[in-house]
């Protein structure tokens, strides 16, 4: 397992529907070694803090594997290392394969894995097209994102090793499938509700979703 590619960019102003729209999406490619730090790498920052960046979304990371599956959907697109808004493009590291808490060293910073990345409208921004959101999350390969343990330096080539599996054993695609094919599932909602490192935000869902479905109060 290992970085491919390190990626940031600081928000700049689009239009969209005639509109001014301040974004983070737009990332580039970086030679050089940076530092990771509690809330962004440096060099890097998202636009819209209510539902972007903070500790549990310090990091963005998608799959390298996963630009084949786009560029056979997207054929007439360039897709570029960065394309999805990712910090860091990753080699071997696949959602149905991370659990919610599982920790990893990266260069000489560690972190943990805390959730999927659920897209917003600027995926559509970026791509130029009002489809992409609703394909991507459907396409359930959606990245995840870290949560920095130790700040250190990281850059393209460090090696992403783990140091410790999460006992809860919840993957980031189970979280996925709870947002979307699986929010019946019972069981798999009480198991998300009591992994330690997943944020409160998505118990809080979790536990109204479980509600609905047993008439139970999860409070």
């Amino acid at each position: 397992m290992n970085l491919i590619s390190v990626n940031v960019g600081l928000p700049r102003v689009v239009t969209s529907n005639g509109e001014p729209v301040s974004t983070g999406i737009f990332k580039e490619p970086t030679a050089v070694r940076l530092m990771l730090r509690t809330l962004n790498l440096d060099g890097d920052r998202q636009a819209d803090l209510s539902v972007h960046g903070g500790p549990s979304k310090a990091v963005y990371v998608y799959p390298s594997e996963h630009y084949d599956y786009w560029k056979h959907e997207l054929p007439e697109m360039k897709l570029p290392w960065g394309m999805f808004g990712e910090n860091f493009t990753s080699f071997g590291l696949f959602e149905s394969e991370v659990n919610i808490g599982d920790k990893f060293r990266v260069g000489s910073a560690i972190v943990k894995a805390t959730q999927p990345r659920m897209p917003c409208y600027k995926l559509g921004i970026k791509f130029g097209r009002s489809d992409i959101a609703k394909r991507f999350l459907a396409s359930a390969r959606t990245g995840f994102y870290f949560a920095v343990l130790q700040e250190g330096e990281v850059g393209a080539g460090d090696a992403i090793e783990i140091i410790e599996t999460s006992k809860d054993s919840l993957k980031i695609s189970d979280i996925t499938a709870l947002y979307t094919s699986q929010k019946h599932n019972v069981e798999l909602l009480r198991r998300a509700i009591e992994v330690a490192a997943l944020p409160d935000g998505w118990k809080n869902y979790f536990r109204h979703q479980l509600a609905k479905q047993t008439g139970h109060s999860q409070d």
